[in-house]
């Protein structure tokens, strides 16, 4: 079970890097304020972490990709431009009488 938590918890970190931080450092706050009942440090650590997970949560419903993919008839992704007409560079050889040093 301890395997799979940290996998969740690793992936979430590295993809959204900045929500993470903000997650983690209002947990630190929450958890500072309320063992030394400071409750206005706890209230903003819970703050931060709330609004974190509230972005992370607008993030995933609004930017949701399509189940099918939109496709053009006009431009296909599939077919490459005609080949250019074009010398082909000169193969590079190495003299032999100046060896390289």
């Amino acid at each position: 079970m301890k395997n799979s938590w940290s996998r969740i918890l690793k992936s979430v970190y590295r993809k959204e890097p900045i929500l993470s931080f903000a997650a983690t450092a209002g947990a630190v706050n929450v958890a500072i304020g309320g063992f030394s009942e400071h409750w206005s440090l706890m209230a903003v650590g819970m703050g931060t972490v709330g609004v974190a997970i509230a972005l992370r949560w607008w993030q995933v419903h609004t930017h949701r990709s399509p189940l099918e993919p939109v496709t053009s008839r006009a431009i296909s992704p599939y077919v490459l431009p005609p080949a250019p007409d074009y010398t082909p560079l000169p193969t590079l050889t190495m003299s032999r009488k100046n060896p390289p040093q």
